[in-house]
């Protein structure tokens, strides 16, 4: 689209470019406004991908994922091919390798070790390219900025991947990012601190309804679990109930009670498990959802519906009265005094009724 421009004929500014012809035109009344443009377009052309990729003459683009950004010769490490080389060629091999290494600089060192890193990670937690090229122009700019000296590496890489992903909206708890770097979450959370602060980084807290997408994908539930749980997220948003709690507990009571509600119902552990928190902190979340939404009455009856449709089924195990475990300190006690080959008794679990 050309803008500024306009038909002399009927003043219409829509104008077009059509680059195979060289000429722009008026989309209104077809007027050509201007011809004998140059047409920057590839004067070759290809009918498959490798035909493209041998035509095409200005090589890879430039990339912050590469510690050369792509654009310069390094001698690999491919020994493929040197077997059917004479020994002497073999050896002038191996010494242009080695002093292809000698000749980077620190900073070039350092970027290669932190981006081979930094590509592990996203790999391991699936995140887009978009992100990667992100987090490595990022990490560059804080080892030219000197910020990166007596620090960790991984902390830095780390604490960039969850800014850069919390900004691109598909964020990643700290719990993810600590078992994909296996650096610890208060290291993490100090590093964040530190380089949002030297590298200006403002980035919003993530929301609940940011996590919903994968953690759903994750339980393997449909799209309508999933908009019924944003449909729950968004209706109770500005509510005081759930201000200030944590965004992933609130997203997973959210799928909790939309899978319920659509006849998907999941275990509160099942979503504990994906989602990373505790099976109290949806409970709680849970109640506080439900009493905001005033569904408590709709929640309670599909539950009564779906056990009384259970005991309908022909043998299906009627369920237990509840238990409670006796403290670790009394089980251990039992434990030691039962012989091995005997099997653990009955009165290891107490009744509700019974006292301890």
């Amino acid at each position: 689209m050309i803008e500024k421009k306009k038909c002399k004929y009927c003043g219409n500014d829509e104008l077009k470019t059509d680059g195979s012809r060289g000429i722009i035109y008026c989309t209104k009344c077809g007027a050509i406004i201007e011809e004998n443009e140059i047409d920057t377009q590839a004067e070759w052309r290809s009918f498959s991908s490798e035909q493209q990729t041998s035509r095409t003459r200005t090589g890879a683009p430039i990339t912050f994922t590469k510690h050369n950004k792509g654009i310069s010769t390094e001698i690999g490490k491919g020994n493929a091919e040197m077997y059917k080389l004479t020994s002497k060629k073999r050896n002038q091999y191996y010494r242009l390798r080695k002093w292809n290494k000698r000749i980077m600089n620190s900073k070039e060192r350092n970027l290669n070790y932190s981006l081979a890193e930094l590509e592990r990670q996203v790999s391991y937690l699936m995140l887009p390219k978009a992100i990667h090229e992100e987090v490595a122009r990022l990490y560059e700019k804080a080892v030219k900025k000197g910020v990166v000296r007596g620090r960790s590496i991984e902390s830095i890489i780390t604490a960039l991947i969850y800014a850069v992903a919390r900004s691109y909206g598909v964020p990643r708890t700290i719990s993810e990012l600590s078992a994909a770097s296996g650096i610890e979450k208060r290291e993490i959370g100090r590093a964040y601190r530190y380089i949002s602060r030297q590298l200006s980084l403002k980035i919003l807290p993530a929301t609940s309804k940011q996590y919903i997408p994968r953690f759903v994908s994750l339980l393997g539930l449909d799209g309508k679990v999933e908009a019924r749980a944003k449909d729950i997220v968004e209706k109770t948003k500005d509510s005081k109930i759930i201000s200030g709690k944590g965004p992933t507990g609130v997203a997973a009571a959210a799928i909790y009670i939309a899978a319920v509600l659509e006849g998907r119902k999941q275990t509160q552990r099942d979503i504990a498990d994906i989602v990373g928190v505790t099976e109290v902190t949806i409970r709680n979340r849970y109640k506080d959802l439900i009493k905001s939404l005033g569904i408590e009455d709709q929640i309670e009856k599909i539950s009564t519906e779906e056990d009384a449709n259970e005991e309908e089924i022909p043998g299906f195990p009627k369920k237990r009265r509840r238990k409670k475990i006796i403290s670790k300190f009394k089980s251990s006690q039992l434990n030691q005094n039962m012989s091995v080959e005997e099997e653990p008794k009955e009165n290891v679990y107490a009744d509700e009724n019974s006292e301890e």
